[in-house]
């Protein structure tokens, strides 16, 4: 097995009274994507914060690479990359500009920098854009740029957080091919922050992190399979008084989950004819599909995450 990239263990933060992070553990194996899904205010960003020597935590340990972050902080960020949700780049600067002042602060070599760039610009299509001016890229060109940046290193570990926010569907799936291009060509690990669904399907692993909390751990199919076979929801306009019905009628399980109710049964279908007999004129649509990971996020949230909790995890300054 895969020694451990990141070995995170009852990682708690704290912002005064506000907790960011409670009690989190998650351990990242080498070469792995492993991903952080959950909404914004859910303890993602902290959690980052945290593993890149931004932060002390709370209580708890945090490891990359068998290193603890309180430890040695300046061996730890030698050994990862860093893509923040926002583009880290100065605009007025070229792109070269750019990456020679990056490469600076982590005292790689004019030789080696040339090395690098020989390398990773004609994966990242920048050949021909590495001397002009930042501010006159698309945003899909700067996130590739701030790509190169955070990889310039080669570190061993590549921390992304929310790298895709802002790009258009064309500019995402740039984006992901050539992360993924990199991650076969260099062997490194990935720890993705994300609240993207379709993100956290090309993760290994991946947890479910809500006020906090990590609410779910596992695989993308074992999390769906964990939900059932197919998942059953009703829209009505009583969905508490709905459930409570169902439940004592025709004794199942069910969820409420803003409008709408979730009943879980293997046999969804099978359940769907007896639920119109008993509550036709209440039902405004029922819907039967397989399992999604915003079906878990839901059944363990107690709520979609577009509806989830947006608060800033620290407090503003």
């Amino acid at each position: 097995m895969p020694s451990l990239a990141v070995d995170v263990d009852n990682l708690t933060h704290r912002y005064g009274e506000r907790t960011a992070l409670d009690e989190v553990d998650l351990s990242v194996h080498e070469g792995a994507l492993f991903g952080v899904l959950g909404p914004n205010g859910g303890g993602k960003t902290t959690l980052f914060r945290i593993l890149s020597t931004l932060i002390r935590p709370t209580k708890g340990t945090a490891t990359v690479f068998g290193v603890d972050v309180r430890d040695r902080p300046d061996a730890i960020r030698k050994r990862i990359g860093i893509v923040f949700q926002s583009v880290a780049l100065d605009a007025e600067l070229t792109v070269r500009e750019n990456l020679r002042t990056h490469a600076a602060l982590y005292g790689v070599s004019r030789r080696g920098l040339d090395e690098r760039l020989d390398v990773l610009l004609p994966q990242f299509g920048l050949v021909d854009r590495v001397d002009e001016r930042v501010s006159m890229l698309s945003g899909g060109l700067k996130r590739r740029v701030d790509l190169v940046r955070g990889l310039l290193h080669a570190p061993p570990l590549l921390l992304l957080d929310e790298p895709t926010t802002g790009l258009d569907p064309a500019a995402r799936h740039s984006f992901w091919e050539t992360v993924d291009r990199v991650r076969r060509n260099e062997g490194m690990t990935i720890l993705l922050a994300t609240h993207s669904m379709e993100e956290a399907e090309r993760c290994d692993r991946l947890v479910i992190l809500d006020r906090g909390a990590i609410v779910a751990n596992g695989t993308p199919e074992e999390l769906r399979q964990g939900v059932g076979d197919e998942t059953l929801w009703i829209e009505c306009s009583d969905p508490r008084a709905m459930a409570d019905s169902m439940t004592s009628r025709l004794n199942v399980d069910t969820v409420v989950i803003g409008s709408r109710v979730q009943v879980s049964d293997p046999n969804a279908h099978n359940v769907l004819p007896a639920l119109y007999e008993a509550f036709g004129r209440d039902i405004h649509a029922a819907t039967i599909r397989r399992p999604t990971l915003e079906d878990v996020f839901m059944l363990h949230a107690g709520r979609s995450l577009e509806d989830a909790d947006t608060t800033p995890e620290t407090p503003d300054r």
